[in-house]
């Protein structure tokens, strides 16, 4: 039986429209808040979620990506009385089928209900048959699964594809996923990096060229554009590609034909194009800086890989499985990784994501060598620094404003990374400066070490509850 969820404060309209469903002899549920919701959406399969956007606790586009990472994620019409364009847009990236403004008639209620359900119907009727191989993407959160359930349906498809997200999100990862689930995975899968192609040899590169065609050129040369022939051509960065080669490159991406520098006839090739990029295309387009042409045509499908900041739940899961295949790699035996370890994992911020996190974690795994527990002492003084910087200013409430806060503050980074590690390679500051950076630096890990309890502070550090007070009062770590 077709199951309905209805999701909205406004307990005489969820009425309404739950007598609406059950007159279609539907079941419906109801839900007054988006906890109630979720609860109802985890524990049970729906079809369809009505889902209003203005609830006591909380913004309903804020669970789209919970509900899109269900196992068999329901199709979601928005209802909602307080419409405006940023919302209808962040809804329609997000999944949903429709976006309705109230007051809307039972007429277009039905018919969009009824679309919805259609559509359901036949998207799992011709639902893949096969698995997905998906090695190599670890995660459970519901942007990284959103993510992955785009990655099945382009992989099931010959479209173009633009993957989006900031350095390090696993753009290549995905772009390679796709190309081995698709039709095309006994061709190649050919990475051009637009970011290191120089203007004055991209075209060499991706068309090819004749024997003497211009200085250096002694032989013959296949591009990476026919080398792609039957398999994937993947454009990393795509952003950097010079405006004179887009517009070359969008004749290309239409005919499927290119001539090879020198040569007099033209060429084809019969691939299918992945693009990538950090940077917003849109934003250059509007400077002028990127074809809008060329954005329509690799854009057909979009996905948008969630930074590791939005998938906090995944660092732990990410973290164990890079340990074990760095040990093995190493020949060491396997590690365990201590409690602070973890929580100091989970409270950096990560601006390079995964690329950085696994980097840091070969960092660590070097660093504790034969010792069996990972704790946070192997982890880069200068991560441990920012968390410990981060979490002084949550508990204390304090910022660092005046010229010798941030002229101490530049002090910790400069000499308190590595206090006691090569001092002499630097011109070492006077021995005042240097007792205040070293009483700082110290300050901000015993507080980050014992989470703020007051008491544990006193023990370890041997200080009076006066004197530990004046010393936060003079380096500014208290208000």
């Amino acid at each position: 039986m077709t199951h309905i969820l209805i999701i909205d404060d406004d307990i005489e309209a969820c009425e309404t429209m739950a007598s609406l469903v059950s007159r279609l002899s539907f079941a419906a549920d109801k839900a007054h808040t988006l906890r109630d919701g979720l609860d109802l959406a985890g524990r049970n399969s729906y079809d369809v979620v009505f889902l209003d956007v203005y609830l006591p606790d909380g913004n309903g586009l804020d669970i789209l990506p919970s509900l899109m990472a269900l196992g068999d994620p329901p199709e979601v019409i928005i209802l909602t009385g307080k419409g405006n364009p940023d919302g209808a847009e962040l809804a329609i990236k997000g999944g949903v089928w429709d976006y309705l403004l109230k007051p809307t008639s039972v007429r277009d209620i039905t018919l969009t209900l009824n679309r919805a359900l259609k559509y359901r119907q036949e998207k799992k009727g011709s639902a893949a048959k096969k698995d997905l191989v998906l090695t190599g993407i670890i995660g459970n959160s519901p942007g990284i699964k959103a993510s992955m359930a785009l990655t099945a349906k382009a992989s099931m498809s010959d479209a173009n594809v633009l993957l989006t997200g900031e350095t390090g999100t696993g753009k290549e990862l995905f772009a390679s996923i796709i190309h081995k689930n698709s039709s095309r995975s006994t061709g190649n899968f050919v990475v051009v990096d637009c970011a290191s192609l120089t203007e004055s040899l991209v075209e060499s590169t991706l068309f090819g060229h004749l024997k003497g065609s211009f200085t250096g050129a002694q032989l013959n040369r296949q591009g990476l554009i026919k080398t792609a022939d039957g398999g994937t051509l993947f454009l990393d960065e795509i952003g950097e590609m010079p405006l004179s080669i887009q517009k070359v490159f969008l004749r290309v991406l239409q005919e499927r034909q290119f001539r090879p520098v020198g040569a007099t006839k033209e060429q084809t090739s019969n691939f299918r194009l992945i693009a990538a990029t950090n940077r917003d295309l849109e934003k250059m387009v509007e400077d002028g800086l990127f074809r809008s042409d060329l954005l329509f045509r690799i854009k057909t499908m979009r996905i948008d890989l969630p930074s590791l900041r939005q998938r906090v739940g995944d660092i732990q899961v990410l973290a164990e499985f890079r340990i074990q295949q760095l040990c093995e790699n190493f020949g060491l035996s396997p590690k365990e990784i201590g409690e602070d370890f973890s929580k100091t994992l989970d409270e950096y911020n990560w601006p390079g994501n995964v690329r950085e996190l696994f980097n840091i974690l070969e960092n660590a795994v070097i660093n504790a060598g034969e010792e069996k527990t990972l704790c946070a002492m192997h982890l880069p003084r200068s991560l441990r620094i920012q968390v410990a910087k981060a979490q002084i200013t949550r508990l204390t409430g304090s910022q660092v404003i005046d010229e010798e806060s941030l002229a101490a503050d530049s002090l910790v980074q400069n000499f308190g990374q590595k206090i006691f590690e090569d001092i002499f390679d630097h011109q070492l500051p006077p021995l005042k400066e240097f007792k205040n950076t070293a009483e700082k630096t110290y300050l901000g890990e015993l507080i980050r070490q014992c989470e703020g309890n007051i008491h544990k502070i006193m023990e370890i550090s041997g200080l009076s509850r006066s004197h530990f007070y004046a010393l936060l009062k003079k380096y500014h770590l208290a208000q």
